[in-house]
């Protein structure tokens, strides 16, 4: 165990100084290839901190689904292995142990054996999931339905789709629940032996990316309108019709030179995310920033405004991703936020976040909060249901 642990450290150290010289090379680019004094790339602690915040209360959810998928709701605590493997059932017994609020624990008298269930209390307050699931569907079509959009064929492999189904709030049962169920709107294609989601109908109206409707929603286009002498201001934001929401870090200081190059970019024109990327030239910078647009708005499609780059990346020929990804992100540092806390390097969208808290929160959200709350944690206030036109 202490063997595993060092080399896991060192991995991360690795991961850690691998994206740290990326940040360095990307400032040398910028630069004309000399070595600044200071990286462009500034740690964002509270983002960094949303990782840590997740992970008890990912447990408690879990657990939670594995007490209600067995017989009577309870678990036998021989079984906890089974479910999660050896290691991972210590953190679980742990949770057990320091939530009685949540988990009740009974049996383990005569030749009754010990068992772990919900409490009366979280029981109630389980029951309500049902509600917020309902509430979810028609989200989750209309999301769905956009994600199909934004690819070029209007077609998704099913495996990828599953393996961003918790990013986006899918149920286990999405194909039966979802996609049999909406006929109208999707269905399953073997191309090549390769099973493909597929959109089957396209509608323009959904063809607006959570950008504009924030513009809308703010009537930042209609108070834009005229203004060609507005000048962008020392955060970066400039009011714009093609322009992005840009959250600099603290420490971050941008001089003249680099605020007049980011105004030009934020005024300049690009195609639509929901236009087939085929119709446009790599190199051209209006396909450039289009990709973002598209970042933009794969990220804004998932429940928590965040995805594992490797899973960003795993979209990469479908939705004409830059090759090197990574490298994108960091130079839109004002728009995206990568972290390597947690197993996994995360990308977060920057603006869908209040320090820790994200801002909008769709229904099932909503309910893990009040659910996790449970065990004495405040962050139900954390957010607002999401509203959607």
């Amino acid at each position: 165990m202490k063997r595993r642990s060092i080399i896991t450290l060192s991995s991360s150290i690795i991961r850690c100084q691998k994206l740290d010289s990326m940040f360095v090379s990307v400032r040398q680019i910028s630069s004309g290839g000399k070595r600044s004094k200071k990286k462009i790339y500034h740690r964002n602690y509270q983002l960094d901190k949303v990782m840590d915040l997740q992970k008890k209360p990912s447990l408690i959810l879990q657990l939670k689904c594995i007490i209600q998928s067995q017989n009577h709701q309870r678990l036998l605590l021989r079984d906890l292995e089974e479910e999660v493997g050896f290691v991972a059932k210590w953190n679980f017994m742990s949770i057990i142990e320091k939530y009685p609020s949540i988990f009740g624990v009974g049996g383990g008298c005569g030749k009754e054996l010990p068992f772990v269930t919900l409490t009366g209390k979280a029981e109630k307050i389980a029951r309500e999931e049902g509600e917020a699931r309902n509430l979810m569907e028609p989200i989750l079509v209309k999301n769905l339905r956009k994600l199909l959009m934004l690819s070029i064929d209007c077609r998704v492999p099913l495996e990828k789709v599953e393996v961003i189904g918790n990013e986006l709030g899918l149920p286990h049962d999405f194909k039966k629940s979802l996609i049999f169920k909406y006929p109208e709107y999707f269905s399953i294609k073997v191309i090549n032996g390769r099973a493909y989601l597929n959109l089957e109908n396209w509608d323009s109206l959904l063809a607006v990316t959570a950008r504009e409707e924030r513009f809308a929603r703010e009537r930042v286009l209609q108070s834009a309108g005229g203004q060609n002498k507005v000048r962008i201001t020392k955060d970066g934001n400039y009011l714009g019709p093609f322009a992005f929401k840009m959250c600099y870090a603290a420490g971050f200081r941008p001089n003249k030179s680099y605020l007049e190059e980011l105004e030009k970019w934020q005024k300049m024109e690009f195609p639509s995310p929901y236009l087939n990327a085929r119709r446009f030239e790599v190199a051209d910078p209006k396909t450039r920033k289009r990709v973002v647009a598209v970042l933009h708005e794969l990220l804004s499609l998932t429940m928590e405004k965040r995805m594992t780059s490797a899973k960003l990346d795993a979209f990469h020929s479908g939705y004409r991703l830059p090759s090197k990804l990574v490298l994108c992100l960091i130079k839109h540092h004002g728009i995206f936020y990568i972290t390597n806390k947690g197993a996994r390097s995360t990308v977060f969208l920057k603006e869908a976040y209040d320090g820790t808290n994200l801002v909008d929160k769709c229904p099932v959200l909503m309910f893990n909060d009040k659910f996790v709350a449970l065990s004495g944690r405040n962050e139900t206030s954390s957010g607002n249901v999401m509203k959607y036109t």
